[in-house]
């Protein structure tokens, strides 16, 4: 099969499955996402360091659990069971959190969601890996990462609808239901897998094998990936600033999260839109200039934050480059793995990527969020800057496409 007939057939039901899911599952903790920083700072009296721990600490969680489920996504037969699994988990702790009467609690209940996220995330990748051409990963993983910030764009909605409506304890438990249609929908993805797989196929795969995923070019790969993520902080605490800088004499707290949120969904929708075109962009020159440009917007977009303009557009402006930012380097990221990787090694391939993602994650996070706390909004973002600084100069270590 030539390279053109692979690109006609690159968009199966299965990949469409595969973005579907993660446009549900999002959908649903991105309700709990644009929400948490009012519940625990209004309800439960928290503080802003609270919130950088707690999601400092779910970014941790997710990490392990994506090294723990790299090894078992090596193995074909095991991947649908292992993301509906995971996906059915996440939607269950994502809702509890709405009956949580302690900071502790929610900490728990968010971190027990993470970790069923980071099992599956493995195994979804490495599915999705298996169901396009190689000649078309990078359109696969960001149609993926497309469907995942669509559902941040329709989250955020639902929770400044929800909220407004019913009120945020009720508006959590209810995060619970989009996710378990993703639980369903990755199912069509397993079971168009299932019939792909060749006798050979079902092997079992490598157990985790440094030495064979170092010989790959994964050490080299990862490089600039970590320095992108001891920048990339939760954006929570992006909420977090945009409502005290929405807040005036005019504008109470509550009206000013609102507004905050709905920013924030536009956040996501430009990030949708990065995603398809890095996809795109990804598969034409390779990875290194849509990488760099994804870090160099992101710089720009923490220094709207940090100098703390009490103007709507200009927060606006700062969420769209940081949305542009996280749209063109998440699939970027995949693909490099995928197209690195035998799909034996997969499995623990992506696991690996995740854990870097993850420990970065708690890095920025926490850190921005003791400075935020302790110094002043704008050293935290000044601090994140600097590390996505970092990740433009080090775009170079990233290799290009194979021909296929």
């Amino acid at each position: 099969m030539t390279n053109a007939d692979d690109d006609r057939r690159w968009l199966t039901p299965g990949v469409g499955a595969v973005a579907a899911t993660s446009f549900f599952s999002d959908a649903g903790h991105e309700v709990t996402t644009s929400v948490l920083p009012a519940f625990l700072t209004g309800t439960l009296g928290a503080s802003a360091a609270a919130l950088g721990v707690i999601d400092g600490i779910s970014d941790a969680m997710i990490g392990v659990m994506k090294l723990v489920g790299g090894p078992p996504a090596n193995h074909p037969e095991q991947r649908g069971k292992i993301t509906s699994a995971g996906y059915l988990a996440t939607a269950v702790a994502t809702g509890a959190v709405g009956i949580a009467a302690t900071v502790w609690q929610v900490g728990a209940l968010r971190a027990l969601a993470w970790m069923s996220r980071g099992v599956r995330s493995p195994s979804r990748d490495a599915l999705l890996s298996s169901l396009s051409p190689e000649s078309a990963h990078g359109r696969a993983f960001g149609l993926e990462r497309a469907g995942d910030n669509l559902g941040a764009v329709l989250g955020p909605l639902l929770a400044a609808g929800l909220v407004t409506w019913i009120g945020i304890r009720p508006a959590l438990c209810l995060a619970a239901i989009p996710g378990l249609f993703a639980a369903l929908a990755i199912l069509i993805a397993a079971r168009e897998a299932r019939q792909r797989l060749r006798a050979e196929d079902r092997a079992p795969g490598r157990r985790f094998d440094f030495g064979a995923l170092r010989d790959a070019g994964m050490v080299r790969a990862l490089l600039p990936v970590a320095l992108f993520e001891f920048g990339n902080i939760a954006t929570t605490l992006l909420i977090l600033r945009s409502t005290e800088l929405l807040t005036t004499p005019q504008r109470t707290v509550t009206a000013a999260t609102s507004l905050a949120i709905l920013i924030y969904a536009g956040h996501n929708a430009v990030a949708t839109v990065g995603s398809l075109v890095a996809g795109r962009w990804y598969d034409r020159a390779g990875p290194r200039a849509v990488f760099a440009t994804g870090a160099a917007v992101y710089v720009v977009g923490y220094l709207v934050f940090a100098a703390g303009a009490h103007s709507a557009l200009v927060i606006a402006l700062g969420f769209a480059l940081a949305g542009a930012g996280i749209g063109l380097a998440e699939p970027t990221q995949s693909a490099v793995v995928s197209q690195l990787l035998p799909d034996r090694l997969r499995g623990s391939g992506f696991g690996v990527l995740g854990a870097v993602q993850a420990g970065g994650d708690v890095v920025a996070t926490v850190v921005a969020g003791v400075l935020y706390t302790v110094a002043s909004p704008a050293v935290a973002f000044g601090y994140a800057a600097v590390w996505m600084a970092f990740a433009v100069l080090a775009s170079g270590m990233l290799r290009p496409a194979r021909s296929v």
